[in-house]
């Protein structure tokens, strides 16, 4: 029998291999969809302090700018 989830956002059930799990540490983050997850992710910003997150923030944001720009100049080639 597969696993059952429940969403701790809503509260709402959904089975193995659908939504989003997320094991952090101790801590298993179970979403039942992407606006759950985004609900979640948007009270853990807005609630950790600036100065934990921020250069975490800005280190990723700029891993998927050099990411984007390989992109271009990958699909730029192929024309």
């Amino acid at each position: 029998m597969k696993t059952k989830y429940t969403c701790i956002v809503c509260g709402r059930k959904f089975p193995h291999g659908q939504g989003i799990v997320i094991e952090y540490g101790t801590y298993k983050l179970t979403f039942h969809s992407s606006r759950c997850a985004s609900r979640f992710l948007k009270l853990l910003l807005e609630r950790v302090p600036e100065e934990t997150l921020g250069k975490y923030i800005g280190k990723i944001i700029e891993e998927f700018e050099e990411r984007l720009e390989l992109l271009k100049k990958v699909k730029a080639k192929r024309i």
